[in-house]
């Protein structure tokens, strides 16, 4: 199964789809599913239905709470929110959760294309603690730069003619994929692919342009951040603090249930006023750690590439928090903006503010089923 193959190519091509034809893109998360339900129409793709469904009831446990769900419990959750959101199709795509994928950045010597693969297996080894044989790769060749940058490139450049290659490695267990293969059978969904969702939230908020971007994903379990430059990958990493972290510290330091704290969250978020100072100092101690470590991640690459970020681009359920923005501007001194993802969508215009506020939780599904329309003759 390809994970990387014309991942960025696809992601402006999907208006040479079949006419008509519907298609599905799932995103299975660690609290909620979302689904998206779109088709070909006059040039654009259309929005036909979409849904979310929280998984913490499957578990016993409150909405919004980060489970860990048997693929039986996962199935079962599919079924009811494809049901729900009365979808019409089968044809799918389907995301899988970056924790279960390593992600590398290696850098090989030049060699014919002949050679790639074998090349690029032999240096992943040395990245990879589990047996070759128990896991799918996949590597996607990142383009050169215009010129070496460093002696030792020059030095192999001038006696081969070549640069050395960076290449972006993905490895995922076999297991996972496994466990979704299994989900989608006992569900009836008819998945043509499974990719990592970065690259579908890459897809649906990232559009073309030469400056680099970052996409910061925060989630109920963790926060991911992506790096993107001339719409390829160029850092990841994971930052293991999520929304659900700051429910539980509200819980704590405030004497609340879970359910309690998370509605006080919703409610009030960063902009409750003097009155929940605390509430506000418990959410900033935890947000400042996320932006402490993201700030890191691109200061890394600024340092590496002599490269800035021209704007950080929000997405995932957690970055609706009330104040978050704000804060997020004063944390990272550039242009901070909410992915748009429906608005690669042709969707009714009476709910368009809605829309731009579901649109970051969503984006994983809508670059899903984005790449998966793209795919239609």
């Amino acid at each position: 199964m390809d994970f990387l193959n014309n991942i960025f190519s696809s992601a402006t091509s999907f208006l040479f789809s079949k006419r008509g034809q519907s298609v599905i893109g799932v995103d299975i998360g660690s609290s909620a599913i979302k689904i998206v339900q779109i088709k070909k129409k006059r040039g654009r793709a259309v929005l036909e239905t979409y849904g979310e469904l929280a998984l913490g009831p499957y578990a016993g446990t409150e909405v919004g709470r980060s489970t860990n769900l048997p693929k039986e419990k996962l199935a079962e959750a599919l079924r009811d929110i494809l049901k729900e959101a009365k979808t019409t199709t089968m044809q799918s795509g389907i995301a899988l959760p970056l924790s279960s994928s390593l992600i590398s950045f290696i850098t090989i010597p030049p060699v014919e294309e002949k050679q790639l693969a074998e090349v690029i297996s032999l240096e992943a080894r040395k990245y990879i603690p589990v047996p070759m044989n128990e896991i799918m790769l996949d590597y996607s060749i990142i383009p050169q730069e215009d010129s070496p940058t460093d002696d030792l490139d020059v030095q192999s450049a001038k006696s081969t003619g070549k640069h050395p290659q960076d290449v972006l490695v993905i490895a995922i267990h076999n297991e996972y994929i496994n466990n979704y293969q299994a989900i989608a059978t006992a569900v009836g969904l008819q998945p043509s692919f499974y990719e990592m969702e970065l690259f579908s939230s890459v897809r649906a908020v990232v559009d073309q342009g030469i400056q680099s971007v970052v996409v910061i994903d925060m989630g109920a379990q963790a926060t991911k951040l992506y790096i993107v430059e001339r719409g390829i990958l160029r850092a990841s990493h994971i930052i293991n603090r999520g929304s659900q972290d700051i429910t539980l510290a509200i819980s704590k330091a405030l004497a609340l249930t879970v359910v309690e704290a998370e509605n006080l969250k919703r409610s009030f978020g960063l902009s409750g006023g003097p009155e929940y100072k605390e509430l506000t100092e418990v959410i900033t101690v935890n947000l400042d750690y996320i932006f402490y470590e993201s700030n890191a991640s691109i200061l890394n690459y600024q340092k590496k590439y002599k490269k800035n970020v021209s704007k950080i681009i929000l997405t995932g359920g957690g970055v609706l928090l009330k104040g978050f923005t704000d804060l997020a501007k004063i944390s990272f001194q550039t242009e901070v903006v909410y992915a748009n993802p429906f608005g690669k969508l042709e969707t009714p215009a009476f709910l368009a503010e809605q829309f731009s506020v579901a649109g970051p939780e969503f984006a994983v599904a809508i670059g899903c089923a984005l790449r998966r329309l793209s795919e239609i003759d």
